[in-house]
């Protein structure tokens, strides 16, 4: 990267590389390592607001953090880890685990800390981008420029505002849980938490025990399924470790598994059956471990699957514990010194812990991105009627731009890192690459159509739906098909749909040299499923396959994948 420096803050600095990235989190770590692995490119600039690397997983350091996607699968196809400890992952270990694979790319020296990225902004006769960053603790102006620029700041990038007037007056400690005050210590103190969605639903029962008092305020119920994390055995950790291709074959079968749980989430007979069982099973696990006197605080009237579903880490037991207390009245104000609810009742605080999620559906709230013709991209997508992309990922006008982690890339069933490596996989075509507006168009349509076909629009409020300047609620969230159906569309791109001209690099087709293989696997794995499932007429495979409707979309795009992933795992085990 070339680069001049002043020493004067007041005078912008100037640098250029041929790829830059918004974010240094998973996302970011998977461009810059794939980079490397496909083409040998080095040229990349990474700009951090935060102080470390990380993302989500620098940001969220509240007491009980951890992933609700196993960690085979939550984590980078090519860097598969033997050395996880749990199940579900703690933020402490996805942490270590992001910053040692950036290490080894050697892309920690490409980041820059501290620097909020305010304006990005297209330059036709140069076709590049020209960034402005500003350095948060001195001030300094950065100008960059890039010929390729990614968006990695995900989904979870704004706290969201709590909305309850006298906040401003509270005289203890108050914050959020993605801004967790190490300082505060909250042994022996009155503490009131905010939400019981996922974040709030692992850190009551990490910090109860502590407080003097726990009263959670809910403004929602969710579906709480029984525990799946435990500690993963040593010994199984040593075959990991040392035994070819056992890590490969853990990741194809957790894939298989979560996949597979995608069916439950389509419109069908089929889905709404499995659904109804399913409701039944986690139902039944909330009454016979909560606290009877809150299972009308607990227990949705919704279907499973329209809200992300949390995996117990002990929160319905925790309920039970003496010093808690959970309510679903209105706060009506904060006081200096706790909270006064609707009904006029008083309830004394030394700590307020707001763990009421994200701003979702929203994106570039403190970045303006500007295209071709001056388009900024929230005029872009009001045209639209909410964020969106031509595969979850590139927008017309927006040459070169491409969002990892952007609209309708996340799942309620499986690992989001999955969508991150397609986007990254898809995007690396040509040197000047730009989605036609119609192609775009035609894409949201069936997004959102498709959308319409599945459990997130049964109803139920969630982070999934955001109503967009009071229209009907707009999903720039949810990806209505399953992650199969993703990488075989990133895989097999409709070159009509795209203004390409270039190469990103010598070796464009390594990636896609083994078609023929894949081919050939997916011939022999389908062929094996259908006789498989003939010599088990009553297998629950057998029963899908015989609603055509159903399952075959599902199929198509699962055999894909599921054939690239155990030849990857057969590849692994011979070397």
């Amino acid at each position: 990267m070339a680069s001049h420096s002043s020493s004067d803050p007041g005078d912008p600095v100037f640098s250029y590389s041929q790829f830059a990235c918004i974010g240094t989190g998973f996302s970011a770590i998977a461009l810059g390592a794939t980079l490397q692995r496909w083409y040998g490119i080095t040229d990349i600039r990474f700009f951090e607001k935060q102080s470390q690397l990380g993302g989500t997983w620098h940001v969220n350091q509240y007491p009980g953090c951890a992933c609700d996607i196993p960690s085979a699968l939550y984590s980078l196809s090519f860097e598969c880890n033997p050395n996880w400890t749990r199940v579900l992952p703690t933020y402490t270990e996805l942490w270590e685990y992001i910053n040692r694979v950036a290490r080894k790319y050697d892309l920690v020296d490409k980041m820059t800390f501290g620097a909020a990225v305010e304006r990005c902004v297209w330059i036709e006769e140069k076709a590049r981008w020209r960034m402005s960053i500003r350095q948060k603790q001195t001030g300094q102006v950065i100008v960059h420029e890039c010929q390729f620029l990614y968006s990695a700041v995900g989904l979870f990038d704004q706290p969201r505002e709590l909305g309850i007037p006298g906040a401003e007056r509270f005289e203890g400690p108050m914050f959020h849980s993605a801004k967790w005050r190490h300082d505060v210590d909250l042994t022996g103190k009155r503490v009131v938490v905010f939400g019981n969605g996922c974040t709030g639903s692992q850190l009551v029962p990490a910090i109860v025990d502590k407080t003097a008092s726990l009263t959670q305020v809910v403004r929602s119920k969710h579906w709480v399924y029984p525990a799946i994390d435990e500690k993963i055995p040593l010994w199984l950790m040593f075959m990991l470790a040392n035994v070819p291709g056992t890590m490969q074959l853990q990741r194809f079968l957790t894939f298989i598994k979560a996949e597979v749980e995608f069916i439950g989430f389509g419109d069908g007979k089929f889905a709404k059956a499995w659904r109804k069982k399913t409701r039944r099973q986690v139902e039944a696990y909330m009454r016979a471990t909560a606290p009877e006197k809150y299972h009308d605080l607990l227990i949705p009237d919704f279907e499973v699957g329209c809200k992300r579903r949390i995996f117990d880490s002990g929160y319905l037991k925790s309920l039970h514990n003496e010093h808690l207390r959970l309510t679903d009245e209105s706060v009506e104000e904060i006081l200096p010194n706790g909270l006064k609810m609707k009904s006029g009742e008083i309830i004394e605080a030394d700590v307020i812990i707001m763990a009421n999620g994200f701003r979702t559906n929203q994106f570039f709230l403190d970045c303006e991105i500007v295209g071709r013709g001056e388009e900024t991209i929230q005029e872009h997508w009001k045209s639209f009627g909410g964020a969106e992309a031509y595969n979850c990922q590139s927008l017309c006008g927006f040459p070169n731009f491409f969002l990892l982690g952007g609209p309708n890339t996340a799942t309620g069933h499986t690992s989001f890192l999955i969508a991150v490596e397609n986007a990254i996989n898809y995007s690396l075509k040509g040197s000047v690459a730009e989605v036609k507006r119609e192609a775009e168009e035609k894409y949201v349509q069936s997004l959102h159509r498709a959308l319409q076909d599945t459990v997130f629009s049964t109803g139920c409020s969630s982070w999934y739906n955001r109503t967009v300047d009071g229209k009907k609620p707009w999903n720039a969230a949810a990806y209505p098909w399953s992650q199969a159906h993703h990488w075989y569309s990133c895989l097999f791109p409709s070159w009509k749909d795209w203004r390409l001209s270039g190469q990103t690099g010598k070796n464009k087709t390594v990636k896609q040299s083994h078609t023929l293989t894949r081919l050939l696997t997916l011939t022999a794995f389908t062929l094996g499923v259908v006789l498989w499932s003939k010599r088990n007429p009553n297998s629950v495979l057998a029963s899908l396959l015989a609603q055509p409707r159903t399952i075959l979309p599902w199929l198509a795009g699962a055999a894909v994948q599921s054939g690239t992933e155990a030849f990857a795992m057969i590849k692994a085990a011979w070397r």
